[in-house]
């Protein structure tokens, strides 16, 4: 079992930056593809961005490219989201992800149910 913190969120005008976190423990996320996903007021839970366990490959979505850089470091079983330019639209509960890496076709990191583990979310406001 994975357990998944995260961290990092609150509130910050738009334009601004914040760096999220997440924390992993129980097992070690050095095998572990990642992701971010978030969930707007009145919106289902999205797809954000992802990483695959070595880091040779990150996804994002078209909504955030350009914005935000995920990066993980494995000594520290943490993964990371930076944000900047933020938009008033980014406002959402942000969750990290996990799943034991394994061959994977197609665009799987956009997919909720390829990831077995999850954190309780971060809240990001970004006020206009």
């Amino acid at each position: 079992q994975v357990q998944l913190v995260e961290s990092g969120g609150g509130l910050v005008q738009a334009g601004g930056s914040l760096r999220l976190s997440c924390a992993a423990s129980g097992r070690t996320i050095s095998y572990c593809d990642m992701g971010w996903f978030r969930r707007s007021p009145g919106k289902e839970r999205e797809f954000v961005a992802a990483i695959t366990w070595s880091a040779d490959n990150r996804f994002y979505a078209d909504t955030v490219q350009g914005r935000f850089a995920i990066s993980r470091d494995n000594s520290k079983n943490t993964m990371y989201l930076q944000m900047n330019s933020l938009k008033a639209e980014d406002t959402a509960v942000y969750y990290c992800a996990a799943r034991p890496t394994h061959y994977s076709s197609g665009d799987w990191y956009r997919h909720i149910p390829e990831y077995g583990f999850w954190g309780q979310g971060t809240q990001v406001t970004v006020s206009s």
